[in-house]
C-alpha cells in the first residue's frame, strides 16, 4: 500500500514538471504588458489582446494556413506510399526485398543537415524554391513510415491474404480491401507523427523560402520571438497559437498512438 502510494506521488509530480510549461506560457499569453515579467502563474488582469495582436502585428493566419497546407498534403500522400511500399517489402518475395529494405532502414541514420545542401541544389534545379512543391515533396519520403508499417504489416495473419488471393483477388485488391482497413490505427498515429513533424518543420523551410507568403509557421515565430524579443507576452500568445493545433491533434488521437506501438514490434 505505501508503496502504490508512493508511486503515485510519484508520478503526479513527474506529471505536473512535464505540463508546468505548457501551464505558465498559457498564463503568459494572458498577462498584460505591466504583468509580462510577473511570476504569479495566475494573472490579475486576464487579457486576449495579445492574441488580437498576433495576428494583427504579422499575417499569421497566411502562416498558419500554410503550415496546414504542407503538413496535411504531406501526411496523405506519405501514408499511401508508405503504406503501399511497406506492404511489398513485408508480404512481396523479389529478388532484393531484403537488401532494398536495409538500404531505406539505413537513411534514418542520415540527418537532415547531412543532405541540406545537396537537396537544396536538387530542388533549385528543379525550379522549386519559394514554391509548395519544394516544401512537400522532399518531406514526403520517409523511411519511418515504412519501417513501421512493414512492422504492422508482418503482424497481419497470411491466411487472410492467402483466402483472398483463392477466392481470385489480385495483389492491388488484398491490398485495397484488407490491408488499408487493417491498418486504421496504426495510419491514424503515423498521421498524427508526419503532421506533427511536418507542423514543426524549421530547417528546411527556411533553407528554400525567401518570399514570406510561403513562410511556414515556426519560421514565422522565429521572426516574430526577434522581433518582439522584449515583449514576452506576444511571444507566448504567438506559441499558444501555434501550439494548440499539435496538443488537439495529440488529445484526440492518443488512443491510436498507444496502439500503434503496441502492435508495431515495439515493446
Amino acid at each position: 500500500m505505501l508503496q502504490s502510494a508512493v508511486f503515485t506521488v510519484i508520478v503526479a509530480i513527474l506529471g505536473l514538471l512535464t505540463i508546468s510549461p505548457l501551464f505558465w506560457m498559457v498564463s503568459g499569453a494572458l498577462k498584460g504588458q505591466d504583468e509580462q515579467y510577473s511570476f504569479r502563474l495566475i494573472p490579475q488582469n486576464p487579457t486576449l489582446e495579445n492574441f488580437h495582436y498576433v495576428f494583427t502585428a504579422l499575417p499569421f493566419a497566411r502562416y498558419m494556413a500554410n503550415s496546414f497546407f504542407v503538413a496535411g498534403v504531406v501526411t496523405i500522400i506519405a501514408l499511401w506510399f508508405h503504406s503501399m511500399a511497406a506492404y511489398a517489402l513485408a508480404r512481396l518475395r523479389f529478388p532484393g526485398r531484403d537488401f532494398l529494405f536495409l538500404v531505406i532502414f539505413s537513411t534514418l541514420l542520415v540527418s537532415l543537415p547531412v543532405i541540406l545542401v545537396p537537396l537544396f541544389i536538387l530542388v533549385r534545379e528543379l525550379h522549386m524554391l519559394n514554391s509548395y512543391a519544394g516544401l512537400i515533396v522532399p518531406a514526403i519520403f520517409n523511411a519511418f513510415g515504412i519501417f513501421l508499417l512493414r512492422q504492422f504489416y508482418l503482424g497481419i495473419p497470411q491466411e487472410l491474404e492467402e483466402a483472398a488471393i483463392v477466392d481470385g483477388a489480385g495483389y492491388w485488391r488484398v491490398y485495397w480491401n484488407i490491408i488499408l482497413p487493417l491498418s486504421k490505427p496504426i495510419l491514424a498515429a503515423l498521421a498524427v507523427f508526419f503532421f506533427l513533424a511536418n507542423w514543426n518543420s524549421f530547417l528546411w523551410p527556411l533553407t528554400i523560402t525567401t518570399d514570406q507568403s510561403k513562410w511556414m509557421v515556426q519560421i514565422a515565430i522565429a521572426s516574430f520571438q526577434q522581433q518582439y524579443a522584449s515583449s514576452q507576452n506576444y511571444i507566448m500568445a504567438a506559441s499558444v497559437v501555434v501550439a494548440l493545433p499539435t496538443m488537439l491533434l495529440f488529445f484526440f488521437f492518443q488512443r491510436q498512438l498507444v496502439e500503434s506501438i503496441k502492435t508495431s514490434g515495439f515493446k
